[in-house]
């Protein structure tokens, strides 16, 4: 009987799992129509969000993991800096101008860095 029962215990935490996950989804459904997005729930959940954003994007930049770490942080911080620049140049279209900036200067490091 052990051996029959051993395969359903991935089907049990993975049909949990997705119970979980779809109760919590239809209860957000069934209350969306009932919050508003100017109350004071709302602006609160947007400055945790903006917060832990914020946190974890220092994190990657001061105290990265993997490949990233290779790049001194000096150099990490100035392509910050310089994104950031181009995102608050461009009055309308921030976004995507700040990040190719960030990601073709990473990009352009890394391949000077290959080919000394």
């Amino acid at each position: 009987m052990n051996v029959d029962m051993q395969g359903w215990g991935v089907w049990l935490a993975l049909s949990a799992a997705c119970i979980g996950t779809y109760i919590c989804r239809a209860m957000g459904v069934k209350l969306s129509g009932h919050i508003h997005q100017d109350s004071e729930v709302f602006r609160w959940l947007s400055a945790v969000t903006y917060a832990m954003v914020a946190a974890l994007t220092i994190r990657m930049v001061v105290m990265p993991l993997g490949l990233l770490a290779t790049v001194p942080l000096l150099l990490r911080v100035l392509i910050c800096v310089l994104s950031l620049a181009v995102m608050v140049s461009h009055p309308h279209r921030r976004l995507v101008p700040a990040l190719l900036t960030g990601t073709l200067l990473m990009l352009a490091y890394g391949v000077f860095r290959a080919n000394p």
